[in-house]
């Protein structure tokens, strides 16, 4: 197993999402937009993320990252977090579009952090 933690925000609504990811959403405590989620990067919940690629962004969290969130926007134990949309918004191609079409979902990598920042 790989070390480290990954971060997932839900970006896109449910509406029109077939069962097996609106399942995979509410097992992750995926259930609002801009809702954020802090997992340990392990092959279960890469493949769960993986699952839902199309409603959520997500990208290894540096730790400076995610002391900012829990300074900010959660208490002690918390890996649930509820998040602003964010400032100067998704791009020019918006939410619809995987991040290898220079849109906003999918795996963001290091990216994932400027996003977080920008909607803390």
């Amino acid at each position: 197993m790989s070390e480290g933690k990954i971060a997932v925000i839900l970006i896109r609504g449910t509406i029109n999402a077939g069962r097996e990811e609106k399942e995979t959403l509410n097992m992750l405590n995926l259930r609002k937009k801009h809702s954020c989620v802090v997992l340990d990067k392990n092959p279960v919940n890469t493949g769960m993320v993986k699952k839902c690629k199309d409603y959520v962004a997500y990208g290894e969290i540096s730790p400076e990252t995610l002391e900012e969130l829990k300074k900010k926007r959660g208490k002690e134990k918390q890996k649930h977090y509820a998040l602003h949309p964010p400032r100067g918004g998704f791009g020019r191609v918006g939410t619809k579009k995987a991040h290898a079409e220079k849109g906003s979902l999918g795996n963001l990598g290091e990216k994932i952090n400027d996003l977080i920042k920008r909607m803390i």
